[in-house]
């Protein structure tokens, strides 16, 4: 038998050590929905790591066994400290199997596509890993309109693009290019560039292109905050604020992301959970 309180810090502490950014938000939540967060983020990490750390692995295999722990979290039971605190989320706060299977399908999509040739497809592959979650934090937050779940889903794209955008170099030298290839062509520029981090003249143009539509999608998904309550609104309003900083950033600075990671000090994210929670009123 696992200690139910002791399973729940365990769940805090990964994802203090691991959600360097969306952590900052967690904390403003109560006890409840915040250790079900935590437990929702971790699951999802180990899923992530298991494809990112594992390479010459049976992942598959691996992606398997997680689809059969949230099989077994949906009739209450489990075998780890993750499962033990997401199982009980589950059933309190109504969390679909079919929207944990998702995020496990967006993940399994890193096995099989590197590439991505449109917008709409690169938008499915960003519904997967990122607006399930968010779908999945708003069911956790309580909300007063289901079109809140629609919202999440605008904004998890943002985080997701703003990540791709964060992460283009890395990725690439990963084998991974999530940027449409469609656009890329549109502004002259080829995957070595990508590779390589060269500064061609039209980069520029491209990141103010992929930040204009992150900006959209986060104008739109930020209206989730008038469907859900005070201190989870602190939670979004705090975790997208990061993120639309980072861009911010990037948009400052195109170039940034060939060469480093965008990132916030420690000063830079409190100054936006003290914004938050001004904002919040």
């Amino acid at each position: 038998m696992l200690d139910l309180r002791s399973s729940e810090r365990c769940c805090g502490e990964l994802a203090r050590r691991n959600a360097k950014n969306f952590y900052w938000g967690f904390i403003s939540l109560p006890h409840e929905q915040r250790t079900a967060i935590y437990a929702l983020y971790d699951f999802a990490r180990q899923v992530d790591d298991d494809v990112d750390e594992h390479v010459g692995t049976d992942l598959r295999a691996r992606l398997e066994a997680s689809r059969l722990r949230i099989h077994r979290c949906m009739r209450g039971e489990y075998s780890d400290p993750v499962t033990q605190v997401l199982s009980r989320a589950i059933a309190r706060y109504g969390i679909p199997e079919l929207e944990l299977q998702e995020l496990i399908d967006g993940v399994e999509t890193d096995l099989n596509r590197s590439r991505y040739a449109t917008w709409p497809d690169l938008r499915a592959y960003c519904r997967l890993v990122a607006s399930v979650v968010g779908r999945m934090c708003v069911r956790i937050f309580g909300f007063s309109e289901a079109v809140a779940l629609d919202f999440a889903e605008d904004l998890g794209v943002a985080l997701q693009l703003t990540n791709i955008l964060r992460d283009v170099r890395e990725d690439a030298l990963r084998g991974r290019i999530y940027l449409p290839q469609d656009e890329l062509a549109r502004f002259g520029i080829a995957e070595s560039d990508l590779l390589e981090g060269r500064r061609g003249p039209a980069w520029p143009q491209l990141v103010r292109f992929q930040a204009d539509r992150a900006a959209r999608l986060y104008a739109s998904g930020l209206r989730l905050l008038e469907y859900i309550p005070r201190r989870s609104a602190v939670c979004v309003k705090t975790m997208a604020g990061i993120y639309a900083r980072i861009l911010a950033k990037i948009e400052a600075d195109p170039w940034l992301p060939l060469s480093t990671r965008a990132s916030l000090n420690h000063m830079e994210k409190l100054h936006v959970v003290v914004e938050s929670w001004l904002q919040a009123g």
